[in-house]
């Protein structure tokens, strides 16, 4: 049977497709790469990847392999989190998911005083909209995840801040004069809950579509062409903090002239939060916001 390193191997080998760039990621020479993949060939008793000029190409036999040696160093990982909980101090790896406007704009300050604070522990991370972040959650790819909205999650969870919306323009200071502009609405995708946020707000002040519209992929791009004059958008407080002083925001409000707003939540389950480098996280995240 293959030893865990010979596991790694492979594992790097599926990453890459590529001889060249798994020897170097393996600090190793192309030979000596190809000779010990012949030696996991021969152990195994089967071709596991078919060489061209394009890369590496996996048989088969070699999709099955790479499943159950992607499920050891799994499981392997999860042990040695384990046996790190069970010592003194705070090290092992932090596997993380966030909502990309979370990892964007509040995580780099907060990730940076959890280093400086256990430089012995890492740091694995996921960024995407919030549907994706719970489906990493669902399949066990992290210990905690960071989600905007209001999520329908069963474990525990931790409300970290509410994140008031406003509209940004260089000429609009007044909502009035939205319905007044030929200038573009610019939104961005996002997950359909916060659309649908902005979408019942609009229609109940407007009550009518804005007349134009420009739809982009990312938050920042959308905040790049409000910030640069090309039209007007709704963006959060936390994508603001370092606005221009030339740029309008104005709060918006719900039919009960309350704030309208996001929530931010970190969301895991009991078991991930008995770890220590999991605790220490949600512990500086605490003291982050209440100093903030």
């Amino acid at each position: 049977m293959s030893s865990l390193s010979e596991f790694k191997l492979l594992a790097v080998l599926a990453q890459e497709m590529n001889m060249r760039k798994a020897s170097e990621r393996l600090f190793v020479s192309q030979p000596a790469l190809s000779q010990r993949l012949q030696s996991i060939e021969k152990e195994w008793g089967t071709k596991l990847f078919i060489r061209s000029q394009k890369g590496l190409t996996l048989t088969p036999a070699g999709e099955l392999v790479i499943e159950f040696v992607n499920e050891v160093l799994k499981k392997e990982e999860k042990v040695h989190e384990t046996l790190y909980s069970l010592q003194s101090g705070v090290s092992g790896t932090l596997r993380i998911a966030v909502a990309s406007i979370v990892g964007q704009n509040w995580l780099p300050e907060v990730l940076k005083k959890f280093i400086d604070k256990y430089p012995q522990a890492k740091i694995s991370l996921i960024t995407g909209w919030s549907s994706e972040i719970l489906k990493c959650l669902y399949d066990d790819q992290v210990h905690i995840g960071i989600t905007r909205g209001t999520p329908d999650w069963k474990g525990t969870k931790v409300h970290l801040f509410n994140d008031p919306l406003f509209l940004v323009d260089r000429e609009i200071n007044t909502l009035e004069q939205v319905l007044e502009t030929d200038r573009p609405f610019i939104q961005f995708k996002s997950d359909s809950n916060y659309y649908q946020q902005i979408q019942d707000w609009w229609m109940l002040k407007f009550k009518t579509s804005p007349k134009r519209t420009v739809v982009v992929d990312q938050i920042e791009t959308c905040k790049q062409m409000a910030f640069n004059g090309i039209g007007y958008a709704i963006l959060p407080a936390i994508t603001l903090t370092k606005a221009e002083q030339s740029i309008f925001k104005i709060p918006l409000v719900n039919e009960n002239n309350q704030p309208l707003s996001r929530d931010t939540w970190l969301l895991g389950y009991e078991a991930a939060f008995q770890l220590k480098q999991v605790q220490a996280f949600v512990e500086l995240v605490k003291e982050h916001i209440s100093d903030s």
